[in-house]
């Protein structure tokens, strides 16, 4: 068992992340910012840690997990936990914060979702969630492979509940009905950051999509859930908007969780929240109407999720 520096874990713009671009906004060459203490993981594996790792091998899955260098990756797989990151592992859309792999994606695997499913069997998961790269190139941008996961996975495992992490699908309203049609327990599609900073850092998004996403899934009976990313250049009454605009369409479940530079060609990192920031923010959003609020430095969207689907809503 060791501890490890998050910055250990953020590779140099050489590897398969940064591949994907040649220059980013952190192209004037400036150093990353020292990491707070707080911000450290425990690299610990065993048993079950590598029963995950050897299932997702054989099976050839992909994980959000290791795609997007989850700081989180040892204590959930210890924990027999993982992210299903379906649609390959190849992004149409290149977001400044995040590690995915931009490029042209492959062929859509017909045999993923049941490979998923035979995943979620084997690892005996109870609770099992689903996202995806974005597939802009795609009609229904993946969510009949979205739906089919869905399905499968509850054939072969009847007592499993699923989320599924989906993207805006540009707004496709039909797609997004294909996903609901599932009825997964719990729908989650993160708006990730504030108004403002949409433009440049998600360029291919639009705030006012992601929220009426979640209304008109919230509309059709789901129990829904959002994430913000911290540290990106927002203020904190910019989160606070945020925060009441997702309460404004009944959303359920919020993330708060502290951006890391992935690479050097990545955004820069703002600025480092406190953990006592993250408290207040719980607190709020508590307030505010959300049933759970799971925010801290490490959270990820998926961070706890089996916890979650048991909240009643």
């Amino acid at each position: 068992m060791s501890v490890v520096p998050l910055d250990h874990l953020r590779s140099s713009s050489g590897d398969s992340a940064g591949r994907r671009r040649s220059q980013g906004p952190n192209e004037e060459g400036r150093a990353r910012p020292r990491l707070p203490s707080w911000l450290k993981v425990v690299a610990n594996t065993g048993p079950d840690y590598f029963d995950v790792q050897g299932t997702i091998a054989r099976l050839q899955l992909h994980t959000i997990c290791e795609e997007a260098r989850c700081p989180n990756r040892w204590e959930c797989w210890n924990a027999r936990t993982a992210t299903f990151l379906i649609l390959g592992d190849i992004c149409t859309r290149r977001c400044q914060y995040c590690s995915v792999e931009t490029g042209r994606p492959r062929p859509v695997d017909s045999q993923e979702p049941r490979r998923v499913a035979e995943a979620v069997q084997a690892l005996r998961l109870r609770h099992a969630v689903v996202t995806s790269v974005s597939r802009d190139e795609l009609p229904d941008g993946g969510a009949a492979v979205f739906a089919e996961t869905v399905r499968l996975i509850r054939q072969l495992n009847p007592h499993c509940t699923v989320e599924v992490l989906i993207p805006d699908f540009e707004g496709n309203e039909e797609a997004l009905k294909t996903v609901c049609a599932e009825q997964p327990d719990i729908l989650n599609h993160n708006i990730e950051t504030v108004p403002r900073l949409f433009p440049r850092i998600r360029p291919r998004g639009k705030y006012q999509r992601s929220i009426e996403l979640l209304e008109r899934a919230k509309g059709w009976g789901m129990r829904t859930k959002s994430g913000l990313i911290v540290g990106m250049g927002e203020t904190i009454d910019e989160v606070r908007d945020v925060m009441r605009d997702l309460r404004s369409v009944d959303c359920d479940v919020l993330t708060i969780g502290q951006y890391l530079q992935p690479t050097r060609d990545h955004l820069p990192v703002s600025r480092f929240y406190d953990p006592s920031e993250f408290a207040v923010l719980k607190e709020e959003g508590l307030g505010l109407g959300f049933s759970h609020v799971e925010s801290g430095p490490l959270v990820r969207s998926s961070y706890h999720a089996e916890r979650q689907v048991a909240i009643r809503l």
